[in-house]
């Protein structure tokens, strides 16, 4: 069976899912994954709820926020970056406007009312 590797950066709170100690901000994970693996597969595999998720990038793309999860089933290659932020961290508004976006969530938030856009958000 074929396998990829996975670079699954852990931020804040979240870091306890990657083995860190709560005093640590961050935890850095490298996971051998079978191919086909999907990003709810790594949430599995790390045992994290996907409720404590905020704001998720694959690759530098925003591809999560809180109430908004398209990436669930989302494949991943080998090589592919995740950076998976607690729901405290802060995105300031002014940098959401033409921020990259996987087409998964590109196409949800155009299919939105609100286009995604909160000020806050109920989780």
């Amino acid at each position: 069976m074929e396998t990829i590797k996975v670079d699954v950066w852990l931020y804040g709170d979240l870091a306890r899912y990657g083995g860190a100690a709560l005093t640590e901000s961050h935890a850095n994970v490298l996971l051998t994954a079978p191919d086909g693996t999907t990003v709810r597969d790594v949430l599995t595999k790390l045992s994290m709820p996907t409720e404590e998720r905020g704001i998720t990038f694959i690759n530098g793309k925003l591809s999560a926020m809180p109430g908004l999860q398209p990436d669930l089933d989302l494949p991943l290659i080998d090589g592919d970056r995740i950076a998976f932020f607690h729901l405290k961290s802060m995105w300031p508004f002014q940098y959401r406007h033409g921020v990259s976006m996987t087409d998964e969530m590109d196409h949800t938030i155009r299919s939105r009312k609100d286009r995604g856009l909160h000020h806050t958000y109920n989780t």
